[in-house]
């Protein structure tokens, strides 16, 4: 009996997500995204390509290598393909008022993940709660400093764009926190390509600077052995602290081994997850969130174990089913 009832349970489950996936079967989602070559956004698309294969939408998913040209190239590809709804990682701020502004032109709804834009219409923004989770991670700094005696040191910043809402926010959680332990912060550098070098030089001009430079806060997280080698290069391995924000899976090695202080992981599969499921709710005539936040996990080696489920699956989309 317990069987019988059991599968009778499962083929309505099945059922239901068939009936689900057939409604969507022939609807076209396009993600726009500002360079898949960075790993947060490779992860972001595996969330949207998953989840729209999962509910039976075809979805294309464009990378604009960071180049504005590339990116309006994009727009009106998918304008032109009459695409059902649209996901967007702008840029910036500011180039995703355009892309807002010719959609509502050509009636296709807009999911922003990330980013965020100055003005326009959209659907739904998800976001991760950039200032909280700087802040958090500002504090996890502020411990390891003043453990090892550094409080009277400075810290530098290697930032994403601060054109971008996202990177403000980060910037101003993060010396907030700093503020409140009373360590003070030195330069902040601006990255524009977002490559080794980049992030090499500037760790490296940070360090050059500051003679009582303590700690390096890298706004991301693939560049960051660009900023090690540069912190060891100079002489000052096991001196200078190093910090992050999002996450590699090298990162869960790093943490546990105090080769960096920890990082502040965004989940960007998740959000990927949520932005087709906003688009799908539309469709079904429903009522969606107009902003969505997800927290940010701020890890170190105290909290990793723990957490190591969530950051597996949400953060670096490993195993996500």
């Amino acid at each position: 009996m317990m069987k019988r009832f059991l599968g009778i349970v499962l083929g309505l489950v099945l059922s239901a997500g068939f009936l689900y996936s057939a409604q969507n079967s022939g609807k076209k989602l396009a993600y726009i995204v500002s360079d898949t070559g960075i790993p947060f956004w490779d992860i972001m698309s595996r969330g949207i390509k998953q989840n729209s294969e999962k509910l039976g939408f075809e979805v294309d998913i464009y990378s604009s290598d960071n180049i504005i040209k590339n990116e309006m190239k994009f727009t009106a590809k998918v304008i032109n393909d009459k695409v059902d709804g649209l996901i967007i990682s702008p840029i910036n701020s500011s180039s995703s008022v355009t892309i807002l502004k010719l959609a509502k032109k050509a009636g296709i709804p807009v999911v922003i993940a990330d980013i965020g834009t100055d003005r326009g219409e959209y659907l739904s923004y998800i976001s991760s709660d950039n200032k909280k989770g700087a802040y958090d991670i500002g504090k996890v700094l502020s411990r390891a400093m003043i453990e090892k005696g550094y409080q009277n040191g400075k810290v530098g910043i290697i930032a994403i764009p601060q054109k971008r809402k996202n990177g403000k926010d980060r910037t101003s959680g993060f010396m907030k926190a700093l503020g409140e332990s009373g360590i003070k912060g030195a330069d902040i550098k601006q990255q524009v390509t977002f490559s080794y070098k980049e992030t090499f030089d500037f760790a490296k001009e940070l360090i050059g600077n500051y003679p009582d430079l303590r700690a390096i806060w890298l706004q991301g997280s693939d560049r960051y052995q660009g900023a090690l080698d540069a912190i060891e290069q100079s002489g000052k391995k096991g001196e200078i602290l190093l910090i992050c924000f999002d996450a590699e899976p090298v990162f869960l090695e790093l943490i546990p081994k105090g080769i960096l202080v920890g990082a502040a992981m965004q989940q960007p599969f998740l959000m990927g997850e949520k932005a087709v499921e906003v688009l799908a709710k539309h469709f079904e005539g429903e009522k969606v969130e107009k902003n969505i936040m997800l927290s940010i996990l701020a890890i170190d080696k105290e909290n990793l174990e723990e957490k190591l489920p969530i950051i597996k699956r949400n953060v670096l989309g490993l195993g996500a089913k």
